[in-house]
């Protein structure tokens, strides 16, 4: 595994001490994190009160990923409404129904198909004048608003470390699974202008990097 968000829960390792199978390797963002999306979208936007969170419903972590976000969110007062969207046909009426439901901000949980739509995604989210929030920092390029999870190119780096371990006749029931312990936060500037929004400058301190 070069990501697995939660690999334990997906049955593909016993545990990440001890894998004991034949599946071993790193696993990202964690279900706990993505508390933290909450927390940055609320100082981006201190008004905040409904945010969309774009799921898939065919994804096995993502049930865990949005009750960690509506419990934060519960805590702060802001309403968390998921958006169901497992092909791409449907993600142009997803937004007709953030519409409908007056959403002011978007979570995108992390998802092969919202990598691969992430553009539009963003697109579509800064037409709607929607701050966004992502996991990778690919899709803050893209023209997301904000990102934060771990910096995926070294996740890919640090995979190759487990191919050379079991070319070289280690058993992967035996390597533990490596969690990441980086988290980056990446901002995009040129977005918060594209879409009215001021970030404040508490925001930009804590931020790793700035797109400008």
């Amino acid at each position: 595994m070069a990501v697995s968000a939660d690999p334990v829960g997906a049955g593909f390792v016993a545990s990440l001490a001890r894998p004991g199978a034949n599946i071993t390797g790193l696993s990202n963002i964690g279900v706990d994190v993505s508390s933290k999306y909450i927390e940055f979208l609320r100082i981006a936007v201190p008004t905040l009160s409904r945010v969309a969170v774009l799921v898939n419903p065919s994804h096995p972590n993502h049930a865990g990923f949005l009750k960690t976000i509506q419990d934060a969110a519960r805590t702060t007062g802001v309403v968390a409404s998921s958006v169901r969207v497992s092909s791409a046909g449907e993600i142009e009426s997803a937004f007709d129904a953030m519409r409908r439901e007056r959403a002011e901000a978007l979570s995108v949980l992390p998802d092969s198909l919202f990598i691969l739509q992430g553009g539009r995604i963003a697109q579509l989210a800064a037409t709607n004048r929607l701050p966004t929030m992502f996991w990778s920092r690919e899709l803050a390029d893209a023209g997301g608003l904000m990102s934060y999870g771990q910096d995926l190119v070294e996740q890919y780096r640090r995979a190759a470390t487990y191919v050379d371990k079991i070319l070289k006749g280690a058993n992967p029931a035996d390597l533990p699974v490596e969690q990441a312990t980086k988290f980056e936060l990446v901002i995009n500037r040129k977005t918060a202008k594209a879409i009215g929004l001021s970030i404040p400058q508490e925001l930009v301190f804590r931020a790793d990097k700035v797109i400008e």
